[in-house]
């Protein structure tokens, strides 16, 4: 296909102006596809508010944007398993299939990832993309493209839930009711956990994982968590913790709420990149950490799950906006993160 897209270019920290660029074209094993919707993440903010997340540095201009979904339009040579028309769910990151940890099947830790809007590559925020055919997942006709964009986030939840060995019968704990903190929530419910307790500070949040289904949620701000968390597991602690917020203090709050034997999922990270957390404690309890890197061979069973109407993952979005209003989008889930708890632009 011949001709121009819109495409949003973040031009310096703070700034993103809508330019033409060219139409690209699939190379054999590709797809091109037109996007229709693009999640807001908090990467995204991050890079576009402060020009970098630890080592990876913003060069302008750049083109943010991760969480697409979409519809083929065109198939590069060699593709047999797609076809123009076919609405998909993209995978934004492209591994190289050798090395030792693509070959154990943790590709989410292949050295070579070319993974959209991590800098230097150029994320989705336009209206055509080409991607691997392999990374482009089919959605069924009762799901939309909105709810394949929000495939992305939701593969970070469930593969923090696999990794915590979530199961029936715990009680869980979410640290923090963003996007990811409220994947992580509808993620621990599809695998059955009994009890879901979320914690932020923010009353918007909290409200949306109560109509989301916690069982009950803390406001950090005006309760003692620690406190909260015991009493509501007769003094006992939580069988699981997810830490999303990426503070010391809410690690440190999971550590001291948490049963003895428990195990705590690390998934956001800290402004710094470190934290000081009671180890002593965690020694004491015999305390299981593990942590979360993006998902994999997670996307086939994330559109089950939204497709079955498993998980109702179209009801986390509260603001939509335009690509011709990303400027103000990016604006306002940055000074607004109060109201916005996850922002998505309509493409096309």
């Amino acid at each position: 296909m011949e001709g121009k897209m819109k495409t949003a270019v973040m031009t310096a920290i703070g700034k993103v102006e809508l330019m033409e660029r060219p139409i690209p074209s699939p190379a054999p094993g590709e797809v091109l596809v037109k996007v229709e919707y693009v999640g807001i993440c908090g990467s995204d903010l991050h890079y576009f508010e402060s020009g970098r997340i630890g080592d990876f540095v913003v060069q302008t201009p750049f083109v943010l944007g991760h969480e697409a979904g979409g519809v083929v339009v065109e198939t590069g040579e060699g593709v047999t398993d797609l076809k123009p028309g076919d609405r998909v769910a993209l995978e934004p990151g492209k591994t190289c299939g050798h090395c030792e940890h693509c070959k154990e099947g943790k590709y989410n830790l292949c050295e070579d990832v070319i993974f959209f809007a991590t800098p230097p590559v150029d994320g989705v925020f336009q209206e055509y993309v080409a991607h691997e055919a392999d990374l482009c997942f089919k959605i069924p006709d009762q799901m939309s493209t909105m709810e394949a964009a929000l495939i992305e986030p939701l593969a970070v939840g469930l593969h923090a839930a696999r990794q915590g060995g979530a199961c029936l019968g715990q009680t869980a704990v979410v640290m923090g009711a963003g996007c990811i903190g409220l994947c992580c929530m509808l993620s621990l419910r599809a695998m059955g956990v009994s009890r879901i307790i979320v914690v932020d500070v923010m009353k918007k949040r909290l409200d949306k994982a109560l109509e989301l289904g916690a069982d009950h949620v803390i406001n950090g701000s005006c309760e003692d968590t620690v406190s909260r968390i015991r009493e509501l597991t007769d003094g006992k602690g939580a069988d699981l913790g997810i830490e999303t917020a990426g503070s010391q203090i809410t690690a440190t709050q999971l550590i001291r709420g948490a049963k003895k034997g428990s195990t705590i999922v690390f998934v956001g990270y800290s402004a710094s990149g470190e934290m000081t957390l009671p180890i002593s404690l965690a020694l004491d309890k015999e305390l299981t950490f593990k942590t979360v890197f993006r998902y994999r061979n997670i996307y086939p069973m994330a559109i089950e799950a939204v497709s079955s109407g498993k998980i109702r993952i179209r009801d986390i979005v509260t603001d939509e906006f335009s690509l011709d209003e990303i400027q103000h989008a990016l604006d306002s889930c940055v000074n607004n993160k109060a109201d916005i708890v996850k922002g998505v632009v309509k493409i096309g």
